[in-house]
């Protein structure tokens, strides 16, 4: 690709294996680009198959900052927190976990799954809470499929996961000005991706698409980051499914720490000895937790 005149950034997020063949593609935070409107972290998770007996298993850990949000194409996971919220996350339905002041939570496959044997396939991302909000009470909501607005077009269906476009705003309780959408495209459809957020982004999760007006294809698994205010159309190449993203940039930078995300890294220190110390509530039923990684491993980084 030589002429990407709209292109800011493509990248291709390394493969991480967690065991047991489940693997997880992180595409955000990045050397390229920390954070793509309020988002601060983007995994794909699997796809992935377990045998009788295996399964996800999550241990509790914290988070600060941030609202955590889980969308699943395949299988299931089981939600747990601190707030004492017990949840099954299934494909289409919505998870959005606001962490602000802290909350703890946990995610495996749960029992009945776990027996026969499952998958499991899908996105978590973060997405970084306004200054003021930051130390907003932890709240959690889930939202079953049939709850989440689908924008219809020639070709094409996308599901409004969180925040607003084309005048569509999903339930989803987002504290930000964004868009995040779950879009589906036939071979040869078009979509126009509007300039009502100033940045702007798609990850291809499977197939993929042309940028008219830029050299080549982009594929399977990368995350195309859009240079403000360009006109993108992007055209598939037969069936593709992207992830939308768009958003406004913060005035601050956020660090992050692991799984905290501030404006100010003295929280993340507070955090860091809380999480230490054993100061964040605990989730019922749960008795094991993840211990605070060393500092090589989670140093405090910012966009």
């Amino acid at each position: 690709m030589t002429d990407l005149p709209d292109i800011e950034h493509v990248i291709l997020p390394p493969v991480r294996d967690l065991g047991d063949g489940f693997q997880v593609r992180r595409a955000l935070p990045s050397a390229k680009k920390r954070i793509v409107g309020s988002m601060v972290f983007f995994d794909q998770m699997g796809p992935a198959t377990f045998n009788a007996g295996d399964g996800l298993d999550v241990r509790p850990h914290p988070h600060i900052g941030l609202s955590t949000v889980t969308y699943l194409f395949d299988g299931e996971i089981l939600h747990r927190d601190s707030l004492d919220s017990v949840q099954h996350i299934r494909p289409g339905a919505v998870n959005w976990m606001t962490a602000g002041s802290g909350i703890v939570h946990s995610e495996r496959t749960g029992d009945e799954v776990r027996t026969s044997g499952g998958s499991l396939y899908g996105i978590q991302t973060w997405v970084a809470l306004p200054k003021a909000l930051e130390e907003t009470s932890p709240a959690f909501s889930h939202h079953p499929a049939d709850t989440i607005p689908q924008i219809d077009g020639d070709g094409l269906t996308m599901r409004l996961i969180a925040g607003a476009t084309e005048g569509i705003r999903s339930p989803v309780p987002a504290l930000t000005d964004m868009v995040y959408g779950d879009l589906q495209m036939q071979d040869g459809a078009r979509y126009s991706f509007p300039t009502e957020h100033i940045e702007r982004a798609v990850y291809i999760v499977s197939g993929s698409i042309s940028v008219a007006g830029q050299d080549g294809r982009f594929e399977e698994h990368q995350l195309v980051i859009f240079r403000p205010d360009a006109e993108i159309v992007v055209t598939a190449h037969g069936p593709t499914r992207l992830m939308i993203v768009g958003g406004e940039p913060f005035p601050e930078k956020r660090y992050i720490y692991w799984n905290f995300v501030s404006s100010d890294p003295d929280r993340i220190e507070q955090a860091k000895a809380d999480w230490r110390e054993r100061r964040f509530a605990d989730v019922p039923g749960e008795t094991e937790f993840i211990p605070l990684p060393p500092e090589p491993e989670a140093r405090v980084r910012y966009p």
